[in-house]
């Protein structure tokens, strides 16, 4: 049990492979389990070298007669949810979508209205289901849609959805995405999430209500807007450097989430050089100025420190940077910073 896909063709940090098994023998569930149990398990949705097993599900094994794909996501380019499914099921849609795109379907949802009757037997039946289990399937199809809306879920997937040879239509594995903007009202699905498998530095960052992913570069970056944040990035790459998070301060930052935010990146073992990019449109130049002073100091920051300030009152900031007597790096364009950046990030 670990929040990544592709767990049957993973390998354990044991050389064990498989973090799916069929046994009909109740005496190797043992021998199984601890083969898992404290292992980390590597998958291709998984980073570094995986992840670490602290539960494992034993569950009954349903004979399947055929299986199929089906989901439910949050679409932006429909606005609304989408119904995606296939009648290859047991394997990743990307895999499907790769070798046979013609058979995945598409089906959007209005919103206001819901999924309607008309669309689970459609649905339905272009999965393959026939007879009396083409309503079986359509009328479950119309519930998963009901719980995708009941729990605000960005993602609903079941694969495989299929039939068993005495004829049931079963959901016979399950994968759910929540939308973290909903917490405030589904506080009973997001207190399930024990934050095991989170960073703790994302954990930190949500503490401190900052927006933050953690990567791998060795260049931390300070940005405020998410926009400006990807942009940052990218620069950065094309100059030959690798990011080490995404850190979105916000349109309105404050001297506090400047020290915050400084705080979190100097806890990072992988960040070697600090770039700070800031676009005074709502905030104020010399805010972030005196923030980052601030910070420096109270931080005792002894890393590298490259900043680009632009528009509301940059010339007042930049006076402050310089009268601070601290080595900070003052870029005098969005690409010299980076290219700045990546080079104190390579001597240091």
């Amino acid at each position: 049990q670990i929040l990544a896909g592709g767990r049957g063709k993973g390998v354990f940090s044991n050389g064990f492979k498989g973090g799916v098994h069929l046994t009909k023998n109740p005496n190797e569930v043992e021998n199984l389990v601890s083969s898992m149990l404290g292992e980390k398990l590597k998958t291709k949705q998984t980073h570094g070298d995986g992840v670490k097993v602290s539960k494992v599900m034993v569950a009954e094994a349903l004979d399947i007669a055929r299986e199929t794909y089906f989901a439910i996501v949050l679409d932006r380019s429909h606005a609304g949810p989408v119904i995606i499914g296939s009648k290859h099921g047991g394997m990743d849609i990307e895999e499907t979508a790769a070798t046979d795109p013609d058979s995945i379907i598409k089906e959007p949802v209005d919103i206001v209205t819901g999924v309607t009757e008309k669309q689970c037997l459609s649905v339905a039946e272009k999965l393959g289901f026939q007879g009396s289990n083409m309503q079986k399937a359509a009328d479950q199809i119309r519930r998963l849609y009901e719980l995708f809306i009941k729990v605000d879920a960005t993602q609903v997937e079941i694969n495989p959805f299929g039939e068993t040879p005495d004829g049931r239509v079963v959901c016979f594995d399950a994968k759910i995405n929540f939308d973290d903007n909903a917490s405030f009202r589904q506080k009973e699905v997001f207190a399930m999430d024990d934050m095991a498998e989170t960073d703790p530095r994302e954990i930190e960052a949500s503490r401190l209500k900052l927006n933050y992913i953690a990567l791998e570069g060795s260049i931390g970056c300070l940005v405020n807007g998410a926009g400006l944040a990807m942009a940052t990035m990218d620069i950065i790459k094309l100059h030959g450097g690798e990011p080490a998070n995404f850190l979105d301060v916000g349109g309105g930052v404050s001297e506090q989430q400047v020290h915050d935010a400084f705080f979190l990146l100097m806890g990072d073992k992988h960040v070697k050089t600090i770039l700070v990019n800031i676009f005074g449109g709502i905030v104020n130049c010399a805010t972030v100025a005196t923030g980052i002073i601030k910070a420096s100091k109270k931080l005792h920051l002894d890393l590298p420190l490259v900043v680009r300030l632009e528009g509301n009152n940059v010339d007042e900031a930049k006076q402050i940077l310089a009268d601070s007597g601290l080595k900070i790096t003052v870029a005098e364009g969005f690409n010299d910073a980076a290219r700045l950046s990546v080079q104190k990030a390579a001597t240091a």
